[in-house]
């Protein structure tokens, strides 16, 4: 019976879920400005994500403040990662071109501003320089998982520097951020919450909505701005991440928080 309520309870969800990005659908095709306005995007994505939250029964306790006009630096566990970011503070992201091949989330990805990185090609972080510079004069805010891939969560991976370059050359300011998770007892961060390997999209995203709750938790760092040797820079902000993540441990159960 309880295993019924269960599957019931995630049906549910499911289809909530996607009511939600329908009925984002239409308040982006009802405004104009969302199409042409990188500032108007990214509150039609912040909107959106919040109500993704509620519907999820997800619930973020963040420490410190959201950063304005900088670059983000965070680690990289989920897709939910980019539900909670970019419900915290209005943001523009910097993904892998493979993500714009998803069915739905990669056209709601591409709607709400995402600049597409392909990673095989050395030449195109000059085109995404460009871009992100358009974006950091408007005032927003672009969030870099530089990990390249999402994790298990149990550790980060060394970050890759080529996306600081424009960082370094046009003096950004950087903040490091860092993410975590807490499920109910008897459930795993790791492999209900995190989606890495050879994990398929559905299935996961079938059994998120299972559980009964999930707590986000997310930090911010220091801003700092970006200069020096962009690898050093990387080393330099992975160990602020890790420092992060390691106190986001430390505060709360350390076997339900990764």
């Amino acid at each position: 019976m309880i295993r019924f309520w269960v599957k019931l309870r995630g049906a549910w969800r499911f289809v909530a879920l996607f009511g939600v990005i329908l009925w984002s659908v239409v308040l982006y095709s009802l405004d104009s400005r969302h199409r042409r306005d990188a500032a108007s995007k990214a509150r039609w994505l912040q909107f959106t994500c919040r109500r993704l939250l509620r519907v999820l029964a997800v619930s973020v306790e963040s420490r410190g403040q959201p950063a304005h006009g900088a670059v983000i630096v965070s680690n990289h566990m989920s897709y939910i990662d980019i539900v909670v970011m970019a419900a915290s503070t209005p943001v523009v992201f910097v993904s892998k071109k493979e993500v714009r091949q998803w069915p739905l989330f990669g056209w709601f990805a591409e709607k709400a501003g995402t600049r597409f990185i392909d990673r095989n090609k050395r030449g195109d972080v000059t085109r995404i320089a460009d871009e992100i510079e358009s974006v950091m004069v408007a005032d927003l805010t672009v969030v870099m998982f530089l990990e390249g891939t999402t994790t298990d969560g149990r550790g980060v991976r060394p970050f890759r520097s080529s996306l600081l370059e424009p960082a370094v050359q046009k003096g950004w300011q950087i903040v490091p951020a860092a993410l975590g998770y807490g499920v109910p007892q008897g459930r795993s961060v790791e492999r209900e919450i995190c989606w890495w390997g050879d994990m398929t999209l559905t299935p996961h995203l079938l059994n998120f909505t299972t559980l009964s709750w999930v707590k986000a938790y997310l930090s911010w760092g220091a801003a700092m701005p970006a200069r020096g040797d962009r690898k050093i820079l990387a080393a330099k902000l992975h160990q602020q991440v890790m420092a992060l993540k390691a106190e986001l441990g430390d505060a709360h159960d350390p076997i339900a928080v990764f």
